[in-house]
């Protein structure tokens, strides 16, 4: 039976922006069963995420990103650095140019929501601490707006937001 042909549920199974999985209501506690899950998460391409076994497929419910990257390890400097990024689940991913570091940022707020991207359509939200550090850590770059704020990993850089040219005062 192929994935197209295994029958479609929808599970009572949500994954808040923390990070944190639910199934109808209850925190699931067992990181070994979340890991399971995890597994076997897929998302198609109009967005919506699944849980799929070779027996049966089901929809669940994702507030944001279905992972949290929690900490960033940095190796070497400058553009040959890399930034190795640990998820909620542990696992390990380094930025670069198969698993790109983006940045949206809010319209009305300006307030930014930085992911990186792990497979297929799944991205892991950075969290506000991991994005922090890796403000700190920006290097300038000048371009026709202003200058544009970024990290290098794995040799591709990676703006993470700009300054425009009225916002220095000068």
């Amino acid at each position: 039976m192929s994935i197209d042909q295994t029958p479609e549920r929808v599970y009572g199974i949500r994954i808040a922006r923390d990070g944190t999985w639910f199934h109808e209501g209850s925190p699931i506690n067992r990181i070994e069963l979340v890991k399971l899950f995890a597994s076997v998460l897929r998302r198609d391409e109009g967005g919506d995420y699944w849980l799929i076994t070779p027996a049966e497929r089901g929809r669940i419910t994702v507030e944001d990103a279905p992972f949290v990257a929690v900490a960033v390890r940095v190796e070497g400097c400058g553009e040959d650095q890399k930034l190795v990024f640990r998820t909620n689940l542990d696992r390990e991913i380094t930025a670069g140019s198969d698993h790109p570091i983006r940045v949206e940022t809010d319209i009305l707020s300006g307030e930014p929501s930085p992911y990186i991207f792990l497979e297929e359509r799944i991205e892991a939200r950075i969290s506000r601490a991991v994005f922090y550090e890796l403000v700190e850590r920006a290097v300038e770059r000048p371009t026709a707006q202003g200058a544009e704020i970024g990290i290098w990993s794995d040799r591709t850089f990676f703006a993470l937001g700009t300054i425009s040219l009225g916002a220095t005062g000068n």
